[in-house]
């Protein structure tokens, strides 16, 4: 697989990445260990090697599958894991925490669960608005000056924290939802990285699955699953986003390709520095995904994609309201 650096870092990883979080929580019942540990190994089989995981995934299960599953791989792939909640020992949940002191003990606990000497790079997973990001910064600085991190990202800020926290240490990359059906990041966030010269990770690239064209306003979400709760996930929503898929669907079909492989191949299109991160517990779709490093979308393809997005009005917010709040602006 073709390779891309994040931004101006020298960060140099696989055109796809890996997001590792369905495999243990989020959407749906957790897999198998041993066939989350499966696909990882297949995805390194297939070119991956840029993956995703973070200690509130499980929580903490998920990166001890991350760090099995990849140990042979050791000097060969890139991991990224997160900091910035307050989680307790019986794993419950209690806000953000992004303390400087919380954030080298979440350090020290994610390099045992993943097997690693240095984290490859370490995102700040929420701002959290009780601790200023020079701080947070700051605390990232310092792993890395001790060599327990080797870049330092952010998830979901908005620009006046981006540039504040790269005064004190540089961003490699920030990690914020974006694809066909969120494209906000365009108007401030994608032009702020590019001047900077902080790669982009979108997560969600396939929508939560409903850019893959397998999910429609009859599909049904476990209370497990995050789309239960999500406006947009909705029958209602489902029903009249659904032509998207359509468009998708269309142009696939024109290009011996599916919805999902447009859906990625519109997004590696955008910026050479953009590095999307699916993720699946299935080997099939994982070669699916992968397959849309090598679909080429003319000039005509992707004018015709931006005429058909900007006629469709999605509808449903993307989060609910208690998660909403977490968003930084």
């Amino acid at each position: 697989m073709d390779k891309r650096t994040l931004g101006q870092s020298g960060l140099e990883v696989s055109a796809i990445g890996f997001g590792c979080m369905g495999l243990s929580s989020g959407l749906g019942p957790a897999a198998d260990r041993q066939d989350g540990i499966a696909v990882i190994r297949a995805a390194v089989e297939h070119g991956v090697t840029f993956f995703d995981t973070a200690e509130v995934y499980g929580p903490f299960v998920n990166e001890e599958i991350v760090g099995e599953a990849l140990a042979p791989f050791r000097g060969q792939v890139v991991i990224a894991t997160k900091f910035g909640f307050a989680i307790d020992a019986g794993g419950r949940q209690h806000g953000l925490d992004s303390r400087p002191e919380h954030i080298k003990d979440v350090a020290d606990a994610s390099l045992k669960r993943l097997r690693i000497e240095a984290i490859d790079l370490f995102y700040q997973h929420r701002v959290d608005p009780n601790v200023p990001i020079e701080d947070v910064a700051g605390a990232v600085k310092e792993l890395i000056h001790a060599g327990k991190v080797r870049h330092f990202g952010l998830s979901e800020a908005g620009v006046r924290t981006i540039r504040r926290a790269h005064a004190v240490q540089p961003v490699t990359a920030l990690q914020s939802e974006y694809s066909l059906w969120w494209r906000e990041p365009e108007a401030e966030i994608l032009p702020t990285l590019e001047e900077l010269g902080i790669g982009f990770v979108p997560f969600s690239p396939l929508g939560k699955g409903f850019l893959t064209g397998k999910i429609d306003e009859g599909t049904a979400f476990s209370g497990s699953d995050l789309r239960s709760t999500m406006p947009r996930f909705t029958p209602e929503a489902r029903h009249a986003n659904r032509v998207l898929v359509d468009e998708l669907r269309a142009l696939a079909a024109h290009k011996a390709a599916t919805p999902a492989q447009v859906a990625l191949a519109w997004l590696l299109a955008q910026k050479p520095w953009i590095v999307p991160i699916p993720g699946t517990s299935k080997i099939r779709r994982l070669v699916e995904n992968l397959g849309a490093a090598e679909l080429r979308l003319a000039s005509d393809d992707l004018a015709e994609i931006d005429r058909a997005d900007a006629q469709i009005q999605i509808q449903g917010d993307r989060y609910p309201a208690a998660l909403q709040r977490l968003i930084d602006r």
